[in-house]
C-alpha cells in the first residue's frame, strides 16, 4: 500500500476535481493536506503486529484534516464526506487495478478507518465554523452597539430638549445611525439567502454608475482623505443601486482597510461589450492564494484581517459576491506584491437579460 500511494492520490484527485464543485479550484497542496498521513495510517493498521488499530488511533490527523478544510476552503460537510468516500473506493480500485490481494480483515480495517476518519474529520469542521459564527456574533455586536448607543442617546436627548431646531438636528443624526443599522441588518439578510441558494430579490432601475460611484467617493474622502480616486464616465444600466452602491462601499472601505496606509484608492468604471467592469484598486501586501476564495465566504476573513485585530463581521466581500451574482455578473480578484489588489465587478448593463430576473421595479424606468 505505501508503494502505490501516488497512484492513489492521483486517482483520487482526479475523482475528487471531477466529482466536488469546492474542490475545483483548490491547489494541489492544499487539496492533498493531511490525507496522505491518513493513508499511511491505513497502512499501518492492516500490517500484522504494528501497534495501530485503526487510522484514527491515537493520531489527531483526520480532525486536523477537516479544521484545516473549514478554515481555507470552501468545502461544506457534504463535500468532505464525499472526498473521504472517494478515497475508499480509489484505494480498494487500485489495490484490484495492481492485483494486490487483501483479506476480509484488512477490508474491514480500512473501512473501518475511512469512517472514524470522516466522523473525526466532520467534528472538527463543525467546532472551526462554530468558532467563525460565534467570531462573526462578536463582531456584529460590536458594529452594532456604535449607531444603537448615538440613537439612544440622541433620543434621551431629545425627550430632555424643547429646542426645535436641536431636536431635529439630533433626530437627523438618530435616524441616520437608524438607517445605518437597518442597512447591515438587509446586508446580513441578503447575504445569508444568497449562501443558502438564493438570488437577492433585486429592485431594478435605470442607474447611472457614475453618479453611485462619485457618492461613494464623496463619503470616503470626507471619512479618509484625497486618497480615493475615481477615474470613468457616466455609464448608465439597469441595476439594484442601493444594492450597488453598497458592494461599492464594502469595496472600498475593504480597500482602506488593508491596503497600505495612505496610498491611493481608485475606483475605476468601464463599459466592455455592454457589461460593466467596476474595479476598485489599492496597494500593499498581497492576498495569499489560498485566502483569496476565503474572503468570499460567510463569517471568514483573511489572517490578515484576524492577525492585524481589524474590525469587521465577515459580511462585506461575501455581499459583494451576492450582488454582482444576482445580477447575472461576478466578483473577481487579482493581487500581487507588484500589481496591488484589484476587485472587479463585472455585470451586464442590464440586468433584466438575467434567467429568473430578479424583482423589478418600474419607477424611474
Amino acid at each position: 500500500m505505501l508503494d502505490l500511494r501516488d497512484a492513489v492520490f492521483s486517482t483520487w484527485e482526479a475523482r475528487v476535481r471531477e466529482r466536488i464543485v469546492q474542490a475545483r479550484d483548490v491547489q494541489h497542496p492544499i487539496l492533498i493536506d493531511t490525507l496522505p498521513a491518513f493513508y499511511d495510517n491505513i497502512a499501518q493498521s492492516i500490517s500484522p503486529d504494528y501497534p495501530r488499530i485503526t487510522a484514527v488511533d491515537g493520531t489527531s490527523v483526520a480532525a486536523e484534516h477537516g479544521g484545516e478544510r473549514a478554515r481555507v476552503t470552501v468545502y461544506d460537510h457534504a463535500a468532505l464526506i464525499e472526498e473521504y468516500q472517494i478515497l475508499r473506493w480509489a484505494i480498494f480500485d487500485v489495490l484490484q487495478r495492481e492485483q494486490v490481494d487483501i483479506g476480509h480483515h484488512e477490508a474491514r480495517t480500512i473501512h473501518a478507518s475511512i469512517d472514524a476518519g470522516i466522523q473525526e474529520a466532520v467534528e472538527a469542521f463543525s467546532l472551526v465554523h462554530s468558532g467563525f459564527r460565534e467570531r462573526f456574533a462578536a463582531a456584529l455586536t460590536h458594529d452594532m452597539r456604535g449607531p444603537l448607543a448615538a440613537s439612544m442617546s440622541g433620543l434621551e436627548l431629545i425627550l430632555l430638549s424643547n429646542d426645535l431646531t436641536r431636536v431635529k438636528t439630533v433626530a437627523a443624526k438618530a435616524l441616520t445611525n437608524l438607517q445605518r443599522m437597518a442597512a447591515m441588518v438587509d446586508e446580513l439578510l441578503n447575504t445569508m439567502a444568497f449562501h443558502s441558494g438564493e438570488s437577492i430579490q433585486l429592485a431594478l432601475t435605470k442607474v447611472d454608475i457614475w453618479e453611485v460611484a462619485k457618492e461613494v467617493q464623496t463619503d470616503a474622502l470626507a471619512a479618509h482623505g484625497p486618497r480615493i480616486h475615481l477615474d470613468g464616465r457616466s455609464i448608465v444600466g439597469c441595476w439594484d443601486r442601493a444594492a450597488l452602491k453598497r458592494a461599492v462601499e464594502n469595496l472600498v472601505s475593504n480597500a482602506v482597510k488593508y491596503g497600505a496606509a495612505g496610498s491611493p484608492v481608485t475606483i475605476r468604471l468601464d463599459n466592455v461589450h455592454e457589461r460593466l467592469l467596476l474595479t476598485v484598486h489599492n496597494e500593499g501586501e498581497p492576498i495569499p492564494p489560498d485566502e483569496q476564495e476565503c474572503i468570499f465566504q460567510m463569517y471568514r476573513r483573511a489572517e490578515a484581517a484576524l492577525s492585524g485585530q481589524r474590525q469587521g463581521w465577515g459580511i462585506g466581500l461575501p455581499y459583494v459576491r451576492a450582488v454582482a451574482e444576482s445580477h447575472g455578473g461576478s466578483i473577481g480578484l487579482d493581487s500581487s506584491l507588484e500589481r496591488g489588489t484589484t476587485f472587479v465587478i463585472d455585470i451586464p448593463l442590464d440586468a433584466r437579460l438575467v434567467p429568473a430576473a430578479p424583482t423589478l421595479q418600474t419607477t424611474n424606468g
